[in-house]
């Protein structure tokens, strides 16, 4: 046998045992599969906004998958078992399961008392000067109505003794547009309203709380829906917080973890943590 023969040989056996070397290294891989699947929001989302905000993220992982919903955040969440996201509490459903925050249950009584960390206003962002139409949905919001509304849908009314709201059969159309996370309960909302005066109109757009409140300032529509505190540069409108909402981190209802801490999240979402195992 030649020498380039023996040479082709050792090369080619050589070859074969890296390959099954790194067979065995992915399947050891994936026999361990707990693998952190971080789920986020998209750019502009309140809800992201807000989020890491408050968990003090600075920098969030790049690999996470951005889902441009409350509802696809859920989903991607119940269909994998090793996914967390985050969620409205008003949002939550039985598809997946909340978890504590440090050993504190997301609920109106822990938002209000402020024992639950991850929670943030709902905002209502206008200009001045709202048409007749407007300006009676705005009252209808904050209305005994309104607020009793906001505490059966799951969230926390922000006025406890808010007057009656009166009927004044008013017609017209409100434009609103803004966050995926407002949204359902501004549908809510609107349904009441509509049922009280079947002549007026309330539509609503779900893109996001940066386009909600850039559409109130250019006027585009006559409210903006925010689940963020304004920023320095959005002060040529009005926002009035209208609910307050609890962040809910949301984990597969096989996830056998229950309890996370603040850090633990902030970790996660950095990156530092890759594995459940490392938690559990």
């Amino acid at each position: 046998m030649s020498r380039r023969k023996e040479n082709g040989m050792h090369l080619t056996v050589r070859n074969c045992l890296v390959a099954l070397g790194m067979l065995v290294t992915l399947s050891a891989c994936s026999e361990s599969g707990d693998s952190i699947n971080v789920i986020t929001r998209e750019e502009g989302s309140g809800t992201r906004e807000a989020f890491q905000k408050i968990v003090n993220l600075e920098d969030p992982v790049q690999e996470a998958l951005i889902q441009n919903g409350t509802d696809q955040i859920i989903s991607y969440v119940a269909d994998d078992p090793y996914g967390i996201g985050y969620i409205s509490l008003g949002s939550l459903n039985d598809m997946v399961k909340a978890a504590k925050v440090d050993g504190v249950s997301p609920s109106e009584e822990t938002i209000m008392n402020g024992s639950y960390k991850i929670s943030r206003p709902f905002v209502l962002v206008y200009r001045e000067g709202l048409k007749e139409a407007a300006q009676d949905f705005y009252d209808f919001i904050f209305s005994k109505e309104g607020q009793d509304l906001v505490k059966k849908a799951g969230y926390v009314p922000v006025k406890q003794d808010a007057p009656s709201y009166h009927v004044k059969e008013i017609s017209g159309t409100v434009n609103i547009s803004g966050s995926t996370s407002v949204g359902p309960l501004m549908e809510q909302l609107k349904e009441a309203y509509e049922q009280l005066n079947p002549n007026a109109q309330i539509d609503i757009t779900q893109n996001g709380s940066s386009a909600g409140i850039t559409g109130a300032a250019q006027g585009t529509n006559d409210f903006g829906m925010s689940s963020r505190e304004l920023a320095e540069n959005e002060k040529d409108v009005t926002g009035v917080v209208m609910a307050l909402d609890g962040i809910v981190v949301i984990l597969n209802k096989e996830n056998p973890l229950d309890d996370v801490s603040l850090s633990t999240i902030r970790d996660i979402y950095s990156g530092k943590l890759l594995n459940w195992k490392e938690i559990q």
